[in-house]
């Protein structure tokens, strides 16, 4: 059976840019920019689902399972991408927070033809992932009608797993398929079909709200700062000294002092200054402390008291 995709809110005709080809480039810009202003408004308006989506996801992570994101195209690039982010940004385990892209690791650069509808590759993805009631399955796609994103989370649900579903339509199957929809609906984009643009914005922020709610709820930062992060390279060396001098109000050699002290560990490090202790001492005070740094630090004072 044939879809009308002219009924899809992301296949729509944008009204505002039916002469666009016409356009000098400053107007051209100036008419993506106008567009593009939208997108966040959209989201705002999603922040109650997606507060919802964050408390399941924190639930189930804190149980030992897994945030697995699912999509084809600029949908499963995008989930790809913020799970590819969270290890050398919070130190996670690559297992913790994962993507599946249809059509696999060649689908990330270029088109491999036909991989988004089959509902099948979908339900074997999940499979393949030993999927199970520990862990939530993110399916991310614009028109909410994807095969290869319907066929996973349906597998996932009969994994007993928990789903989310992410798109840009307002009605679609992928919202009545999962447990918690979230749905910016930005409207047609300015060159007809391309959700590479609005819609893909759009994924890219809520994805970036998800991972990154979760993982301040995960004790893994402490402020404002990425106190997780394992310095893998000099980049990440120069932000841990950083970091430390900034929790901590200390120079920069006694930082690094601590950082080599503590293992390379910058959470490790800041216990241990502001807490006056061991290495052993502050890491077994974080792991009591289910890895916050303030409730750490609050444990020890409560102790010399």
């Amino acid at each position: 059976m044939k879809e009308n995709l002219g009924q899809l809110t992301t296949e729509g005709l944008n009204q505002r840019s039916l002469q666009i080809d016409r356009c000098e480039v400053a107007e051209i810009l100036k008419a993506i920019n106008r567009e593009d202003k939208e997108v966040p408004l959209a989201v705002e308006k999603e922040l109650p689902n997606i507060e919802k989506a964050v408390e399941l996801i924190v639930s189930r992570l804190k149980q030992g399972g897994r945030l697995i994101y699912v999509g084809a195209g600029t949908s499963g690039r995008l989930g790809v991408l913020d799970a590819s982010e969270c290890p050398p940004t919070y130190g996670t385990d690559p297992e913790m927070v994962q993507g599946v892209i249809a059509g696999g690791v060649k689908a990330l650069y270029s088109a491999v033809e036909g991989a988004e509808d089959r509902e099948d590759w979908g339900r074997q993805a999940i499979l393949q992932k030993a999927v199970t009631e520990k862990d939530v399955v993110v399916g991310i796609a614009a028109s909410g009608r994807t095969p290869f994103v319907l066929g996973a989370v349906r597998e996932a649900r009969k994994q007993g797993a928990a789903t989310v579903g992410l798109s840009c339509n307002p009605v679609s199957p992928l919202k009545a398929e999962v447990d918690i929809a979230i749905t910016p609906v930005v409207g047609p984009e300015i060159i007809m079909g391309s959700t590479r643009m609005k819609a893909g914005t759009a994924q890219k922020l809520v994805l970036n709200m998800l991972s990154t709610a979760s993982m301040i709820r995960l004790g893994k930062v402490y402020g404002n700062l990425m106190v997780d992060l394992k310095p893998s390279n000099h980049k990440l060396m120069e932000r841990s000294v950083r970091i430390i001098m900034l929790a901590c109000g200390i120079g920069e050699e006694e930082a690094r002092d601590y950082l080599e002290k503590s293992g390379y560990r910058p959470k490790t490090a800041i216990v241990m200054i502001k807490g006056g202790c061991s290495r052993e001492e502050a890491e077994k005070a974080l792991e009591k402390a289910d890895g916050f740094i303030s409730k750490a630090i609050e444990g020890m004072k409560g102790k010399e008291d």
